[in-house]
């Protein structure tokens, strides 16, 4: 199922990673129109001494424009930087199955994957004074891209297609940050699929903290594929392979602050894993998988994160509908699982800490809302804040 989604329009895949998508009774949802801009810019690394920070800040939410009761484009908006708060303001029109987004590290440009049949990336300028203009919107050669993240250079935009199995790459124009046409697409060949799969489903792509390497994870091979990409000419080389229990179904995998360590939630088995990572070689070794706390069977594991000072980690379950709190110890190494937490919502897709990680926000794409909970810094603990967001068919949220 899509790291922001499920497929979209027809075909027996799309059908497939939408079985947990969308779920009727969303019309009351269908008409939100989805936050705004407010008062906050581009997120900048300084502030001038003296200024207080903002109140309020952006909030931009991803959605299906092709199934019923689902939205007519990204919403966006602003939430309270003292209350969590979402108000809404308004849809970029126009950009179709926008599952996923992604910001790039300039904080000038948003980029969205369009999960069809015939996959698709757009680039959106974010402006100060007004909703976010559409750049252009290029091929990803693939069928329902998921997923897409940013090189830290900013000059790379990288894809994931999870039907055809296969990761792209495209320029970034440095002064506009619009896209330019794919410069590679590989396909995922090797090892063959998984128990129960009918081939390779890429669902995630991302850099490495080290910025050398990139990571492809691919839940129809059971398999975590390591890159190297060449910044010049944004052609990607594969160095090595992870490969999980056969059925394990990997979905998402996210950083310990340090660098050493990776953790990844394994959708089909209901597991995390602990992964060791070399920053040389790029190489990431899998341990032992642990438990969700969810209890028997499996509850669709869909996204992890790790606070930035690498104290807890947080995973959401779609089937159970919570959200499992770990502690992270032994300097990474390890998770000891905590609690699990109700998300107040109905399948929560996908999950975002603010920057500042004073709150979490979760995607409930079946209930049609996006929930808020306060992060304690001290204890990791999660506490619901503010009324939940209606919104149609939201799975994926992005504030900044």
């Amino acid at each position: 199922m899509g790291a922001a989604g499920t497929g979209t329009q027809t075909g027996a895949g799309i059908g497939r990673r939408r079985f947990i998508g969308t779920a009727a009774g969303l019309a009351a949802a269908a008409g939100t129109g989805l936050l705004s801009m407010g008062d906050a810019g581009p997120a900048r690394a300084t502030r001038r001494p003296g200024r207080r920070p903002p109140r309020t800040r952006p909030l931009f939410l991803g959605t299906y424009t092709s199934v019923a009761g689902g939205g007519t484009g990204i919403g966006y908006g602003t939430y309270d930087t003292m209350t969590g708060q979402i108000t809404a303001a308004g849809v970029v029109a126009g950009v179709p199955d926008p599952s996923y987004l992604a910001l790039a590290p300039s904080g000038r440009t948003l980029y969205a994957v369009n999960e069809r049949e015939q996959g698709e990336v757009t680039a959106m300028a974010l402006r100060p004074d007004g909703p976010p203009t559409v750049l252009g919107t290029r091929s990803t050669g693939g069928a329902g891209p998921c997923h897409l993240s940013v090189h830290p250079g900013g000059r790379w935009l990288l894809s994931a297609n999870y039907l055809s199995g296969s990761v792209a790459v495209h320029p970034v124009d440095r002064a506009t940050g619009a896209l330019g046409e794919r410069t590679d697409l590989v396909t995922h060949s090797s090892p063959p699929p998984g128990p129960g799969q009918d081939g390779p489903h890429a669902h995630q792509i991302i850099t490495a903290p080290d910025g050398r390497h990139v990571l492809a994870v691919d839940l129809g091979n059971d398999t975590v594929y390591t890159y190297r990409l060449d910044t010049a000419a944004g052609k990607l080389t594969q160095l090595s392979y992870a490969a999980l229990r056969p059925g394990a179904g990997p979905r998402h995998l996210t950083f310990h602050p340090s660098g050493a360590f990776a953790y990844l939630a394994n959708e089909v088995d209901n597991t995390v894993v602990v992964c060791r990572y070399d920053r040389r070689s790029g190489r990431l070794t899998p341990g032992t998988p642990q438990p969700t706390g969810t209890g028997p069977g499996t509850s669709y594991p869909a996204q992890i994160l790790v606070t930035r000072n690498g104290g807890f980690a947080y995973l959401a379950n779609r089937g159970h509908n919570s959200l499992t709190r770990y502690a992270v110890e032994e300097a990474g190494a390890r998770l000891r699982l905590l609690d699990t937490v109700p998300v107040g919502g109905d399948f929560p897709r996908q999950i975002a800490f603010s920057p500042d990680q004073r709150w979490l926000f979760a995607a409930n794409q079946k209930s049609g809302s996006v929930t808020v909970f306060s992060v304690d810094a001290r204890t990791g603990a999660l506490d619901r804040a503010a009324a939940p967001f209606t919104a149609p068919v939201p799975v994926c949220v992005l504030p900044r």
